[in-house]
């Protein structure tokens, strides 16, 4: 990204974890005269909002009414802001930006229901707004290098284990964690989905903290996910079989293993003849940073982001219907009479 004279003035909702981390990266391309202005933070808290301010040096609005009072004050300039407020909140912070004209970032998922991402996504092409989902692991750069290596996948296998912290607890697993896979997965495969075979449990909240999920394509292809935040260790891993090779990528890594099955292929690095294994170059780089420089390229060429709000309505309606097929599924077991 290159320097630009008329810097963007950016907000960032909601100073949680995720909140933190963009405006860290805000900041850090400011001081990078990347054409960024950090302008604004939302955030309700009151003791948070004031550490903010002192943080920050910029202002600190408890609200978007606020904040989009201070505007038409010309008092402050914003042009594009990222929503990081908790998923019950997206629609009713990013709503009235994007009818102020406001691009947006919104973390995943994209809102609480379909419904509500519909009418962002209306809204968006109603008033010529970017709404990009923010949709991670798309910007990860093992995902990112394995592009150029998709052959038809015909198998996945996935498995996003994470300790248990109180963050995000107003989704569940599936919207808290697989969501990332589902993304991934809905962005390969180029087929609807056919079957869903679901089970989860609550383990230590009230909604569902572990689940399985088995997917089938009308192309045929399968995925197997496996989605915990009740796990002991940190597992981020994506693994798939398409015709005479086997592709495993490590998200938290940010590497790409390659099995080649040919009769023919070296196997000098391996003890199984027909076996040729080899790691592509992966170019590093913060996760983040790409997802937030590419947001902002698509702000200032106004072109449709990489990650659409459409892509993020494909992935919330998906793990809706996961989840209600674990529902069905603890009926029918008798899992919700525990």
């Amino acid at each position: 990204m290159a320097s630009n004279p008329s810097p963007l003035h950016v907000a960032v909702c909601g100073a949680g974890a995720f909140g933190c981390n963009h405006l860290r990266v805000y900041r850090e391309l400011e001081r990078e005269g990347k054409g960024v202005r950090l302008a604004a933070i939302l955030e309700s808290d009151a003791a948070l909002a004031a550490s903010l301010r002192e943080e920050w040096s910029v202002p600190v609005y408890a609200s978007v009414e606020e904040a989009l009072a201070a505007r038409n004050r010309g008092e402050i300039r914003i042009n594009a802001a990222s929503v990081c407020v908790p998923t019950s909140l997206h629609h009713a912070v990013a709503a009235p930006l994007v009818h102020a004209g406001i691009d947006l970032l919104i973390e995943k998922p994209i809102a609480a229901s379909t419904a509500e991402a519909d009418d962002l996504i209306a809204m968006a092409h109603e008033y010529g707004r970017i709404v990009q989902a923010g949709h991670l692991e798309r910007f990860n750069p093992a995902v990112l290098a394995v592009q150029p290596l998709l052959n038809r996948p015909m198998f996945f296998e996935a498995h996003r284990l994470s300790i248990f912290t109180p963050r995000s607890l107003d989704v569940d697993v599936v919207l808290d964690l697989m969501i990332h896979d589902l993304d991934i997965v809905l962005s390969i495969v180029d087929a609807r989905v056919r079957e869903i075979h679901a089970v989860g449990l609550p383990i230590l909240s009230k909604k569902t903290d572990i689940a399985n999920v088995r997917l089938e394509f009308e192309s045929g292809c399968v995925a197997n996910f496996t989605a915990s935040r009740v796990s002991t260790e940190q597992v981020r891993k994506l693994r798939f079989f398409q015709p005479h090779q086997y592709i495993s990528i490590d998200y938290a890594r940010r590497d790409i293993l390659v099995i080649d099955v040919n009769a023919k292929a070296d196997a000098s690095t391996t003890d199984t003849p027909g076996l040729g294994l080899k790691k592509p170059e992966v170019r590093q780089a913060e996760p983040l940073r790409l997802e937030i420089e590419s947001f902002l390229e698509s702000v200032r060429a106004r072109k449709p982001p990489r990650v659409s709000a459409e892509d993020g309505r494909a992935a919330l309606a998906l793990a809706l219907e996961i989840n209600r097929a674990i529902a069905e599924h603890a009926q029918r077991a008798g899992l919700d009479q525990f």
